[in-house]
């Protein structure tokens, strides 16, 4: 599920030396030198990699942490190791319930009623990135195979996956004993669902874009594991000396004079960085290995992210304002508007499609101080053992709205709205009812019931509340709202 950082993380660290024994075994201490030790591989090359290069931004820590080829969360091979489920780190809604996964078909049915069916809608693509197990994919085809003339035309699924590990589950859940083949794109393999091929690639930009194709792409706890880049605003420092040239991925730049002037006199943008704990306590205490500071000077991510919207330009005036930008995250969700809506390079004959997007964060503000770090269920220190925790940060679905609007003119966006609102109105409860009714087994009626009340659970941390839907679909000048957005589902064609 966070697998589509997988290509922009493997070249990242094969630079530097390897340590041996690669496969990651939790509590052992790792040997850099005879003083200093270190959690996992990935923690020692990630404190050389610091040392010979100075600190790197969150963005870079966290793509590293999860995706490296030297133990990444999501890429080590580890025997029997599953981040998914009560026996692994958490927990996801598909995985609680089956409605869940059930409720998100019925509403691509509804979307599909609602573009016209038949009458416009010929070919159609289904798109999940990162499919985790393939739980909810599996719920998705189970409850359209039940509309005969919908499924006809899904010509093919796409599953965005880069994790060999999570691409063999998701085969054996959806395909069983079909054989998977590999293809120019990635791998394919011929469903139990109505025969539908399954098609592997890495990375959204290897699925065909066909604009005579209709694409119904569903994201749900993806953009969550995307970096995020931190910044906070800091006063203005007339005394300070600011570099004459700034570092850059293409090299060393000067500075101009106007942007020296600019940094004297106004309050700036530095990046949060990480660096190496000191060592004397990583070694005694067992803190985390790594530390979070504030950059002592402009980098070309603070002078560049924070200027891309108005939402963040109007904290900048405000010293002590922090804020989280994710960089990745806006050019996935522009490549879900253009495929849906069309764009001047990638003009569509007539919109159509959606995409649904379900994860947790605020909103309507830009999210502050949210990275966090999962273990066995419990929070721990998103800086400690590195390639262990699983790391995520509250996904700017305002910051998502905006993106996909300015990529295409074609397409409106609806929400985002809670969870548990989203259910209620797309018949959860309902559902839930039917699932338990004759059931005779009481431990069974109680885990069912338990099950989908847990996704619509609107206490302070509650899934219902902290969870958020929104939806990415045709302009249509307001003409009407979809289901689970205020929409009727009685008034969709039927």
């Amino acid at each position: 599920m966070r697998s589509q950082l997988l290509l922009q993380t493997r070249a990242a660290l094969r630079g530097s030396k390897r340590c041996r024994n690669a496969t990651l075994y939790s509590g052992l201490r790792w040997l850099s030198t005879e003083t200093r030790q270190f959690s996992t591989p990935l923690a020692k090359q990630l404190h050389e990699a610091i040392t010979a290069t100075g600190p790197i931004p969150l963005a870079s820590f966290m793509r590293m942490c999860l995706t490296s080829d030297v133990g990444g969360y999501y890429t080590s091979k580890q025997e029997g190791r599953d981040q998914f489920g009560k026996r692994g780190d958490f927990i996801t809604s598909p995985e609680i319930s089956q409605t869940f996964g059930e409720l998100v078909g019925v509403w691509f049915v509804t979307e599909w009623l609602s573009q016209g069916r038949a009458k416009e809608i010929k070919g159609l693509n289904l798109i999940e990135m990162g499919p985790g197990r393939g739980t909810l994919m599996a719920d998705i085809l189970r409850t359209l195979t039940i509309f005969k003339p919908l499924v006809r035309r899904v010509e093919a699924v796409y599953m965005v996956e880069a994790s060999p590990a999570l691409r063999d589950a998701q085969k054996e859940l959806l395909c069983g004993k079909n054989k998977m083949n590999e293809i120019d794109i990635g791998y394919k393999c011929i469903s139990q669902y109505a025969n539908i091929p399954i098609i592997w690639t890495e990375n959204i930009k290897d699925v065909p874009s066909d604009p005579s194709k209709t694409p119904f792409i569903v994201a749900h706890e993806f953009f969550d594991a995307l970096p995020i880049h931190a910044f906070q605003s800091v006063p203005p420092n007339p005394n300070a000396t600011e570099p004459n040239t700034i570092q850059t991925p293409t090299g060393t730049h000067q500075l101009s004079p106007s942007a020296k002037s600019s940094i004297a006199k106004t309050p700036q943008w530095r990046e949060m960085v990480v660096s190496p704990a000191p060592p004397d306590s990583t070694h005694t205490t067992l803190v985390p290995e790594f530390q979070l500071t504030l950059s002592h000077a402009s980098t070309p991510h603070s002078l560049y992210l924070p200027e891309i919207s108005p939402r963040y330009k109007a904290l900048k005036n405000t010293p002590g304002s922090l804020i989280e930008i994710s960089p990745e995250s806006h050019t996935i969700v522009s490549e879900f508007a253009t495929r849906i809506g069309g764009s001047p390079q990638n003009p569509r004959p007539k919109p159509s499609g959606a995409a649904l997007i379900l994860d947790y964060g605020p909103s309507d503000t830009i999210p502050t101080n949210s990275l966090r770090g999962i273990k066995a269920h419990k929070a721990v220190s998103p800086l400690s053992e590195p390639g262990l925790v699983d790391l995520s940060a509250d996904v700017d679905f305002m910051a998502l709205a905006e993106a996909a609007m300015n990529a295409s003119e074609g397409v409106e966006v609806h929400g985002p709205l809670q969870q548990g609102d989203w259910l209620e109105m797309m018949g959860i409860r309902k559902r839930g009812e039917a699932l338990v009714e004759g059931l005779m087994v009481e431990e069974d009626r109680k885990r069912i019931e338990g099950g989908w009340k847990r996704l619509i659970d609107r206490g302070v941390d509650g899934m219902g509340k902290v969870y958020k839907v929104m939806a990415i679909l045709p302009e249509n000048g307001g003409k009407r709202r979809p289901v689970g957005f205020g929409g009727d589902a009685e008034e969709v064609e039927g």
